[in-house]
């Protein structure tokens, strides 16, 4: 689906931008143009964006608690 029409960005192209690195909307700017001409597309990316991250964060395996070894104690 069409996010920027303006760019002629879609929902695809974010989701691979993202596996590539992009983690904000100024990454997707810089990047794909998003928001650039009208900002109409900004609360759609940016839903595409935070799904999308969330769906790479929860596919990553967790590390046992014990193999954690740079969190600070208190």
């Amino acid at each position: 689906m069409y996010i920027c029409v303006c760019k002629g960005v879609t929902d695809h192209a974010i989701r691979e931008a993202v596996q590539q690195g992009a983690e904000r909307m100024r990454d997707l700017k810089a990047s794909l143009g998003v928001t650039e001409q009208c900002g109409i597309c900004a609360c759609h990316a940016k839903m595409v964006l935070d799904q999308t991250l969330l769906q790479e964060a929860s596919a990553r395996p967790q590390l046992p608690k014990s193999a954690r070894s740079c969190e600070p104690t208190v």
